[in-house]
């Protein structure tokens, strides 16, 4: 069985695992604000931003200089000694690093080519930077990929890991993913008419579009044990449409069954889904129907996208760690925020959390659905031990 050793992150809600763990239970995030960055060009809109202080990228490691690199570090610092350890017990060549990202260092080129940064080299945006540069500040000659499969990309990289681990090819993996703030985002997602004007709401009767956040989020996987179990994965593809789930969640429905049945779970043994809720009008009425139709609308589940806005290629495994927080210390689950707009009554029923639960079998389900119909489902369990 592979296990979550150790996991570390940033975003909205804070610099720590402790920080943020407080926030979920108060239902606070002091990083989503609005946009006073000018990240959108016209109009007005929220953002999820990572408001402490970040390490340096090493003077030695140029080429890798960017925030989303400076986010993974501050991720890395949570899990350094169990990192460490992994390497002294495994051996450099044996620790693979799997990240998921959709910006990598896009900011920098953005400020480059509009004359604020002086110091731009290709590789800070190239797609497999973040992984390249985990491996190479680390001394790690292990696989090292990125990969980019838009909001389900970091989700995918767990699933990677896991797989590098059981195949023999590795005997540890450092797997996640880190997304920054950058025009390109959302200008993009605001020309899809997809960009809330204010803070977005999952699920509620007003939704009208996302909130972009960033964030990083780093876990240390192996078959040692821990106090969190990577239960199950499941992962497919619709096929159907450039930005569109299908309209009957085909796809979204084979990666939860394949989860569940990897896991040798029944939907009845699921204790809470965190949904992939990312307050547009299509996904959270596709989403409520797959979850409806597998779970029916006695298994509480919630999104936490108000809280960290949609981190993108970072959401999979930022949502992932929050789960590790509330299986490993026993949180109660996060209840769905209606409080600028009430409950959209016309979706399927699906167990929203009104409010927040304390008592609930540990085992948990994460759902990532991205654009192209790329969908990722991730179980996790607390240990028996």
């Amino acid at each position: 069985m592979i296990s979550f050793i150790a996991a570390g992150m940033v975003n909205a809600m804070g610099n720590s695992l402790d920080e943020i763990a407080a926030n979920l239970v108060a239902g606070l995030s002091p990083g989503m604000v609005p946009d006073k960055d000018n990240w959108l060009q016209k109009g007005e809109c929220w953002v999820g931003q990572v408001t402490g202080d970040l390490p340096p990228v090493p003077e030695h490691l140029p080429q890798h200089h960017s925030r989303n690199n400076q986010l993974l570090l501050a991720a890395l610092a949570q899990i350094q000694p169990q990192v460490d350890c992994a390497i002294a017990r495994y051996g450099k060549g044996r620790v693979a690093v799997v990240l998921g990202t959709s910006t990598s260092g896009l900011d920098e080129a953005d400020r480059h080519v509009s004359g604020q940064h002086d110091t731009y080299r290709y590789g800070q945006q190239e797609l497999g930077d973040p992984s390249r540069f985990l491996s190479e500040y680390l001394g790690l000659c292990g696989p090292a990929l990125t990969i980019s499969t838009a909001c389900s990309s970091s989700a995918r990289a767990i699933i990677t890991g896991k797989r590098l681990i059981e195949s023999g090819l590795v005997d540890a993996a450092i797997v996640g993913g880190a997304d920054t703030l950058s025009r390109m985002p959302v200008n993009g997602f605001h020309s899809l008419e997809s960009l809330s004007e204010r803070r977005c709401q999952p699920f509620s009767a007003g939704r009208n579009g996302i909130t972009i956040g960033e964030a990083a989020a780093l876990i240390l996987l192996s078959p040692q044990a821990g106090k969190v179990q990577l239960l199950g994965v499941g992962e497919s593809s619709d096929a159907w449409h450039m930005s569109a789930p299908h309209p009957q969640g085909a796809g979204a429905i084979r990666a939860v069954e394949m989860a569940l049945a990897q896991a040798g779970l029944a939907p009845t043994d699921i204790g809470y889904i965190n949904m992939h809720g990312t307050a547009t009008r299509l996904n959270d009425e596709i989403e409520a129907k797959v979850i409806h139709q597998l779970f029916g609308e006695h298994v509480p589940g919630s999104s936490t996208k108000h809280l960290t806005g949609h981190t993108l290629g970072a959401a999979g495994a930022c949502e992932a760690v929050l789960c590790y927080l509330m299986l490993s210390r026993r949180l109660p689950l996060p209840a769905q925020d209606f409080s600028l707009s009430p409950q959209d009554s016309s979706l399927a029923p699906c167990g929203l959390l009104t409010v927040a639960r304390a008592d609930y079998p540990p085992v948990m389900l994460s759902n990532s659905f991205a654009f192209g119909g790329n969908n990722a489902t991730l179980i996790l369990g607390a240990s028996r031990d």
